[in-house]
């Protein structure tokens, strides 16, 4: 097949085959899920921290920043880690960090303590969406990723689901106190490092892929360049594209995630730890958007619609759903709430599932992970913008989200004309002297 490629010719059609990587996807699914589970479990436990421990909403504010500030840098270093160990090796590494990290949480006692657990789980953490995607470029050609990443991003909101039955099933049924729910919760991650090292290699090495479902793993045409390193990446408005429309879009799901229960708490006085329901619905509604966006971008390929098409015109639609935040702080029925911002919330996702499928469309397999380590990176800068100006805008506002929650509407209309601007076919990016990769 690469012969028919380098002659010019077009390849033979390749019959989709096999189910094995779908296993691949489950055990990304389990990993995503355990990761904000671990993220998550201190946004649900703010509310309990802050009376405990005396905390203003800028404390806690400086704390979702100091995560936010090194999930940021380590997306530069666990990209990098990545590409050069390959996600088997690199991936182990970073469920160790922020496994430790997370359990720290546990010893901690004041605000700059909290921060430094904070730190290194997200220096941790940082490698999960590098790992995730350079592990999806691996086990699916090009027509079918989107819609496989869009399962594995799913189970971001699954993980934030299950957060609060597992506090509920420590504190409450176990009896344990926060600081040991923390310690003894650490078990999830050291269960997902057993089982990664056990079930995770590329496809040739994995002796389980039949050669049918090989052939379809690998029928996109050959890469022109096996792998570029950073003194390139950084030079491709391709991987800037990336970086924007992640600096932009990537602070949203970071606020959803770290003030919407702060937020019920305050305007319906509603404990997201307890009443379940709004919680379930709300993310529920975000898994619906993330495979339904995934799905959406393979299936326009699939049809005969060019990459470009597919992707930009899943993201415009998923920016669409994400407008009825502009409505939220004006409700009195929480009802009403929970479908707007669960709509919105599937927007979010649906975008991000196409997003995450860009860099492989444009970049070599073995420079993924340093992209989506840039990416990543300024996403998580934003991210840091936005967790300490919300704190600073509650404060002024007495808890009022109305400017906040309309800034978020906007961010995704200015991600998708920054990548096309940027990167107006989705193209392969071109390499002077391809045979001398970085």
């Amino acid at each position: 097949m690469a012969q028919a490629y380098a002659n010019g010719g077009a390849a033979p059609p390749v019959p989709r085959a096999g189910r094995y990587r779908w296993l691949i996807i489950a055990l990304l699914f389990a990993a995503t899920t355990v990761n904000y589970i671990d993220r998550t479990m201190l946004g649900l436990l703010a509310p309990v921290l802050g009376d405990e421990l005396g905390w203003s909403e800028n404390d806690y504010g400086n704390i979702v920043t100091a995560f936010q500030a090194a999930y940021a840098l380590g997306f530069l270093l666990m990209g990098w880690l990545i590409d050069r160990f390959g996600p088997k090796i690199g991936y182990s590494i970073a469920i160790t960090i922020w496994t430790i990290g997370h359990i720290a949480h546990g010893f901690a006692g004041s605000v700059a303590s909290f921060m430094a657990a904070r730190v290194i789980l997200g220096v941790g953490e940082a490698g999960h969406f590098p790992s995730v995607v350079r592990a999806s470029s691996e086990w699916f050609p090009q027509k079918e990723r989107s819609y496989a990443i869009g399962w594995v991003n799913s189970a971001t909101t699954i993980g934030v689901i299950l957060t609060a039955p597992t506090i509920w099933l420590f504190m409450v049924w176990m009896g344990f106190d926060w600081r040991q729910t923390f310690i003894y919760s650490g078990a999830f991650g050291v269960v997902l490092l057993i089982l990664w090292l056990w079930l995770y290699s590329n496809p040739r090495e994995s002796g389980k892929v039949s050669e049918a479902e090989l052939a379809w793993i690998e029928h996109d045409p050959p890469e022109q360049v096996e792998r570029l390193g950073w003194s390139k990446i950084v030079t491709k408005r391709e991987a800037w594209a990336f970086a924007i429309a992640k600096f932009l879009t990537d602070p949203v799901w970071f606020l959803m995630l770290f003030w919407l229960p702060k937020y019920f708490a305050s305007t319906y006085d509603v404990d997201l730890k307890i009443v379940l329901l709004p919680m379930i619905i709300m993310y529920l509604l975000s898994d619906v958007g993330s495979i339904v966006g995934g799905w959406t971008s393979s299936k326009l390929i699939q049809n005969g619609h060019s990459v470009n098409f597919a992707r930009k015109i899943t993201m415009i639609g998923a920016g669409l759903c994400v407008l009825p935040l502009l409505f939220v702080t004006g409700l009195d029925n929480m009802w009403l709430a929970v479908v707007l911002i669960g709509v919105a919330l599937a927007g979010h996702q649906a975008f991000s599932s196409t997003i995450l499928s860009i860099p492989p469309d444009m970049f070599p397999k073995r420079a993924v992970g340093s992209v989506i380590g840039l990416g990543g990176f300024m996403g998580g800068i934003g991210g840091m913008i936005m967790a300490k100006s919300t704190g600073l805008v509650l404060d002024a506002t007495g808890g009022n989200y109305t400017l906040i929650f309309a800034a978020c509407t906007t961010v995704y209309f200015l991600a998708v004309l920054a990548v096309h601007l940027l990167s107006p076919k989705l193209a392969p990016v071109r390499v002077e002297s391809a045979a001398a990769p970085a």
